[in-house]
C-alpha cells in the first residue's frame, strides 16, 4: 500500500503542472463541499433537493447553449489555433437565448443568470488549461469557491433559497476578466470553424449527452420520488464529487498533454490503481461517517456503498476520453455518452420507483461501466487502425 502511494506521488512530481491543478481543485472543491454539506445540514433533504432542482434547470440551459465546450477550448488553445474569440461569442449568444427562455418560463432571474455563469467558467477554464497556465487556473478556481461560500451563505440568510442560487451565479464574476482578455487578444474569424466543424459539433454533442445525464436525473426523480429523495441523492453525488477529485485533476492535466502527443502512461496507470483504494474507502468507511454528520439523510448511507465504486470506471473513462479528444477522434466518446445516458434514463424510470435511491445509485454505476467498455473498444479499434496505416505506409 505504501509503495503504491509513493509511486503515485512520484508520478505526480514528474508532472509538476498536476500539483497546481491538484492544489486548486482540492482546495476549491473542499471549500465547495463544505458549503454544500453545510447547506444540506441546514436545509434538510427536501429543501436541499429543491435547490439542486433549480441548479439542474440552469445546468440544462448551459449544456444546450455551450457550443464551445471546455474540452474544445482546451484542445484548440493547446494547439495554438486562434479560434477562441469566435467560439466565445457563439456560446455567449446561445447562452443569452437560454437566459431569456429560463427567465420567461421560471420568472427567476437568479436561475437564468446561473446559465451565463456556468458558461463563463467552462470557457475560461478551457483557455487557461489549454495555455497550460495551471497556477492561474488554480487561483481563479479557489477564488470562485471562496466567493461561493461567502456570497451563497450570506445571501441565503437574506433571501433564502433564491439567495443561494444568486450567490452561486455571482461567484463566477472573476472569470469575466479571463474571457474579456481573450476577446481582446484574438479576432473573431468564422472561417476557422469550417474545417473544424465536425470536431466542434461532435464535442458539443459529447458534452450535451454526458451532461444531460447529470441533469435529467433530477427531472425524473422529482415527479416520481419527490424533492426529499432528490436531496438524499444529491448529497450522495456531492460525496462522489469529492471522491473523484483526483480523476478530474488528472484529466485537466493530461488533455492538453494528449493534444500535443505527450503520453503520460505511468501517471495514468497509477491513477487507476489509486482509484481502487478510493472506491474501497468510500464504500466501506463513509457509511459509518455519514450518519454522524447528516443524521437526516438516512437513505444516502446505502447509496454511497454502491456509488463509491463509480470512481474506478470514471477514472478509466476520463483517461480514454482525454486520449480520443486529444486526437480529435470524438466519435466513440459521443457514442459512449449517448448509450450510457440512455441506459441511465431508462434505469431511473424503471428502477427508481421500485428500489428508490438504491436503484438510482446502481444505475449510475452500471451506466459508467457500460461507457467505460465502449471507450475501451473504441480506443482499441483506433489503435488497430493506426497500426494498419503504418504498415500501409511501409509498403
Amino acid at each position: 500500500m505504501n509503495l503504491l502511494w509513493k509511486n503515485f506521488i512520484n508520478s505526480l512530481k514528474t508532472n509538476k503542472g498536476v500539483f497546481s491543478i491538484g492544489f486548486g481543485d482540492s482546495v476549491g472543491k473542499g471549500i465547495s463541499a463544505i458549503f454544500w454539506f453545510l447547506m444540506a445540514g441546514i436545509l434538510g433533504p427536501e429543501q436541499y433537493g429543491e435547490v439542486h432542482y433549480f441548479l439542474a434547470i440552469a445546468g440544462m440551459g448551459q449544456i444546450f447553449s455551450l457550443i464551445a465546450t471546455s474540452e474544445t477550448m482546451t484542445v484548440y488553445t493547446a494547439k495554438k489555433i486562434k479560434i477562441e474569440s469566435t467560439l466565445i461569442i457563439i456560446s455567449l449568444i446561445s447562452g443569452s437565448i437560454a437566459f431569456i427562455i429560463i427567465l420567461v418560463t421560471s420568472l427567476r432571474i437568479e436561475v437564468a443568470s446561473l446559465v451565463l455563469a456556468f458558461i463563463l467558467i467552462e470557457l475560461a477554464n478551457g483557455i487557461l488549461l489549454g495555455n497550460r497556465k495551471y497556477q492561474t487556473y488554480a487561483k481563479f478556481f479557489i477564488t470562485q469557491k471562496i466567493l461561493l461560500f461567502i456570497l451563497g451563505l450570506g445571501l441565503f440568510y437574506q433571501f433564502g433559497i433564491s439567495g443561494i442560487i444568486a450567490g452561486v451565479a455571482l461567484s463566477h464574476i472573476p472569470y469575466v476578466f479571463v474571457i474579456f482578455k481573450e476577446l481582446k487578444k484574438t479576432k473573431i474569424d468564422l472561417s476557422l470553424l469550417i474545417p473544424r466543424k465536425e470536431f466542434i459539433i461532435n464535442n458539443y454533442l459529447i458534452v450535451l449527452s454526458g451532461s444531460f445525464s447529470n441533469q435529467i436525473d433530477k427531472f425524473i426523480i422529482v415527479p416520481i420520488l419527490g424533492f426529499a429523495l432528490l436531496g438524499e441523492y444529491s448529497l450522495a453525488l456531492q460525496i462522489l464529487v469529492m471522491l473523484t477529485i483526483v480523476n478530474n485533476i488528472i484529466f485537466k492535466y493530461i488533455l492538453p498533454q494528449d493534444s500535443i502527443g505527450i503520453k503520460n502512461y505511468k501517471l495514468k496507470r497509477n491513477s487507476i490503481i489509486f482509484s481502487v483504494f478510493i472506491a474501497i474507502f468510500g464504500s466501506i468507511l463513509l457509511p459509518f461517517i455519514i450518519p454522524t454528520i447528516f443524521p437526516d439523510y438516512v437513505e444516502t448511507v446505502d447509496a454511497i456503498r454502491i456509488i463509491s465504486w463509480v470512481v474506478i470506471p470514471d477514472t478509466i473513462i476520463l483517461i480514454y476520453t482525454s486520449k480520443l479528444l486529444g486526437l480529435e477522434k470524438s466519435k466513440f466518446v459521443l457514442t459512449s455518452n449517448i448509450i450510457s445516458t440512455g441506459i441511465l434514463i431508462v434505469g431511473f424510470i424503471l428502477l427508481g420507483p421500485i428500489f428508490g435511491i438504491l436503484g438510482l445509485a446502481g444505475m449510475v454505476l452500471f451506466s459508467a461501466c457500460i461507457q467505460c467498455i465502449i471507450l475501451y473498444f473504441g480506443k482499441r479499434n483506433l489503435d488497430k487502425g493506426s497500426v494498419k496505416g503504418e504498415k500501409n505506409v511501409q509498403y
